[in-house]
């Protein structure tokens, strides 16, 4: 079946490119999809679990994403059942981020609600947003829908997780292995400190499961360290990075605004 909106992670990852991703967490205007586009992107990391957006924003922010072209990913809210991400892919996201994923048992779980039989559990329906709402036979849903309608994307956020990072990671079905680095540096008691040596060597633990079971490594929560993005892309293989979140980038630029007006007033 020749789908209208492809699947950008999926398509950079497979040539070996970075899916350059921005987060969304407060503005709901579908202007902020296109302003991600003009900007560069390819993705968005649409936020469920960190802010009062709601499901339906989320859903017309991804058919608004996919339109222009963008990918959209939607991470639901910790311990989110089986219908939440129904709902959420079967309305428009092309993937489902899991927080907290420590446990193997979590992983399959996140599987067996996005994606379809034989890997999960997941309900089809017909006439989806990904297929610009056109009719489709279950067979042809089904067959593309494991591949390019569903990714999973599961989040290591925590020394269990990084504990059992390799059996999570070899999940079959699980596509992304996403480090939630805030949550993770916090959980190892060196909270911000990402060149802090049990936050190195968690970091490579995962890189190297990921390399063995053939999945995307993805990074997100650091955006003021180009130093370290740069060695999480060129050494340890990430592809899928959040480069940055809408309410820090509006409040960084209101920041150098305001400072950049206020040394006008300084006389020579």
């Amino acid at each position: 079946m020749d789908l209208t909106f492809p699947n950008n992670l999926v398509t950079l990852a497979s040539e070996d490119k970075v899916c350059r991703t921005l987060g969304i967490k407060f503005i709901t205007s579908p202007e902020i999809v296109y302003i991600a586009r003009n900007a560069g992107f390819h993705a968005l990391f649409i936020d469920l679990e960190h802010s009062s957006l709601s499901l339906d924003t989320a859903c017309r922010l991804s058919v608004a994403a996919m339109n222009a072209g963008l990918s959209p990913f939607v991470r639901v809210p910790g311990q989110a059942g089986p219908g939440v991400i129904q709902r959420v892919l079967d309305n428009g996201a092309q993937g489902v981020i899991v927080p907290h994923v420590d446990r193997v048992e979590q992983a399959l779980s996140a599987v067996n609600a996005a994606k379809y039989p034989p890997l999960g559990k997941r309900s089809v329906t017909g006439m989806l947003p990904h297929i610009g709402y056109r009719a489709a036979s279950i067979a042809d849903v089904s067959a593309v829908g494991n591949t390019r309608l569903s990714t999973v994307i599961v989040m290591i956020e925590s020394p269990e997780a990084v504990a059992n990072v390799d059996a999570i990671a070899a999940v079959e079905g699980v596509d992304v292995v996403l480090v939630g680095t805030n949550d993770l540096s916090i959980e190892l008691g060196v909270a911000g400190d990402f060149d802090a040596p049990s936050f190195v060597e968690s970091m490579e633990a995962v890189a190297a499961a990921v390399k063995k079971h053939g999945k995307i490594l993805g990074v997100a929560g650091i955006y003021n360290r180009a130093d370290l993005l740069r060695d999480y892309i060129q050494r340890l293989g990430a592809r899928f990075v959040v480069g940055q979140v809408d309410l820090s980038m509006v409040a960084k630029v209101a920041g150098a605004t305001a400072a950049e007006l206020g040394s006008l007033e300084n006389t020579v």
